[in-house]
């Protein structure tokens, strides 16, 4: 059994509050796993704790848009059988992670703000309030300084994520975000599609991206990992992933298991708020280095 939940990668080093409330989602959902209870609902409950704390860009701490308006994505799959879940745009809703089960339940695979509101909405999922207005302030006087219209990126992305390994044998990936900070409304990272932000197969294993959703998208870059796990070990697959990665010029980080239980995080970025759980216990830390042959594989890796 196991469990990986990362926080987000970026330049801007994790707070110790961060580090806390990863600990604390690691804890609850692998307590699911010990429960023998399904690698899917190990990963969604991890996320929804993240969510809830309000310290991480996914649920109650999400990023605003432009307009000052919170638009919330994520996305479930699960390994026995390739069901997925995914939610696009959502406003107004708390846990994005648990809209995304409420689709996984439906005919459909994506659902985006309207329709996946009146789908939590007539389910009970429980609502976020509107940000509070300093907060919008705070976004505006922001916007005002930066010289550019548009800078997309900030160097951290505090989107949410988790893979894990059952009793049985089962793996399921997630992800959670507020999208990226200051972006136009409508903007679509790679969170939400499935094979881009997460993916998971039994046969092979399961991943979860965060980083720059644009280049992310364009390498379908979870599948293009877990396809890779059929010839390569975690660690390889996503060497060979970040290095055509950083040659598009985009930057990520990533949690990988396959379906042996072995695993990689590795990221591109100073830093990468992430832990795992297993019955060795609890761990957490706010960067992982890797290997000297890693670091000549891809020379900007950390």
């Amino acid at each position: 059994m196991l469990l990986i939940v990362h926080g987000g990668a970026g330049s801007k080093k994790p707070s110790a509050r961060a580090l806390k409330e990863l600990g604390h989602a690691l804890s609850s959902g692998f307590h699911i796993l010990k429960d023998k209870g399904t690698a899917l609902d190990a990963v969604t409950e991890s996320i929804r704790v993240l969510e809830d704390s309000g310290l991480f860009n996914a649920g109650a701490g999400g990023n605003l848009q432009l307009d000052g308006v919170r638009r919330l994505d994520a996305s479930l799959i699960d390994g026995r059988n390739l069901q997925a879940g995914s939610v696009i745009g959502l406003e107004g809703i708390r846990n994005p992670v648990l809209a995304a089960r409420l689709v996984m339940a439906s005919p459909h695979v994506m659902l985006t703000n309207n329709g996946a509101y009146n789908l939590a909405v007539g389910s009970g999922l429980p609502l976020l309030p509107p940000p509070d207005r300093h907060l919008i302030e705070k976004t505006r006087r922001r916007l005002e300084k930066q010289k550019k219209f548009m800078r997309l990126y900030e160097r951290y992305f505090s989107t949410v994520g988790a893979v894990a390994l059952d009793v049985n044998g089962d793996v399921a990936a997630g992800a959670s975000t507020g999208g990226v900070s200051n972006m136009l409304p409508g903007r679509v990272g790679d969170t939400p599609i499935i094979g881009a932000g997460t993916y998971a197969d039994n046969s092979l294993g399961a991943v979860s991206c965060t980083g720059m959703g644009e280049y992310i998208i364009r390498l379908s870059l979870a599948k293009e990992i877990c396809m890779n796990l059929s010839t390569l070990t975690p660690l390889r697959a996503v060497q060979s992933s970040l290095t055509r990665l950083l040659r598009l010029g985009g930057t990520a980080g990533l949690i990988v298991l396959n379906s042996k239980g072995r695993f990689a995080l590795l990221h591109t970025t100073p830093y990468m708020a992430a832990g795992s759980a297993s019955n060795k216990g609890v761990f957490v830390r706010d960067a992982f280095h890797t290997s000297s042959n890693a670091t000549r594989a891809i020379p900007s890796l950390f």
